[in-house]
């Protein structure tokens, strides 16, 4: 009788096991046409065509203000991107790529003899505590679930318009 009870707890045990939240989420409403970032309200927006979606706040490059344009300044880019692809392994959670530099930035910053940078992404919270507001290279970071959330929603080709 022991034996019968030992093996239902542990049959118990090892099916709510299985029951762990998954970061793959699925989503099967409208499609997101658009993405908006603007970076001085510090808000990402989500929208099919017209129609906002969601809203999300949002932390930036730890240097904000003004476009991108020299690895290592800390700024986030700023005009129309596209999302190029989704990383499920990423060190922040989730991360949606932006393909940042385009040509016009690689062309300004090799003008002016330096790299332009790259690695833009939209992603979640890195393994560790934050502790101030904008503290990304030049990224867009939300919420582990936020990324969740919008990773699900978004799909590689999207456009991304990045506005001061």
């Amino acid at each position: 009788m022991r034996v019968f009870r030992l093996m239902i707890i542990l049959a118990l045990a090892l099916g709510l096991s299985g029951c762990g939240s998954s970061k793959f989420r699925s989503y099967n409403g409208p499609k997101v046409t658009q993405v908006q970032v603007h970076k001085a309200d510090r808000k990402l927006y989500l929208f099919h065509h017209d129609k906002l979606l969601k809203t999300y706040d949002v932390a930036l490059g730890f240097a904000p203000q003004g476009h991108k344009q020299f690895e290592g300044d800390g700024k986030t880019p700023e005009g129309l991107y596209y999302i190029s692809h989704r990383n499920p392994d990423s060190n922040y959670h989730l991360s949606l790529r932006v393909s940042y530099p385009n040509e016009a930035d690689v062309a300004f910053a090799k003008a002016a003899g330096k790299k332009p940078g790259g690695d833009i992404f939209i992603h979640g919270a890195p393994n560790g505590p934050v502790s101030q507001r904008d503290w990304t290279l030049g990224c867009v970071a939300v919420t582990d679930r936020e990324i969740e959330t919008i990773y699900a929603m978004v799909t590689p080709g999207t456009p991304i318009y990045i506005l001061p």
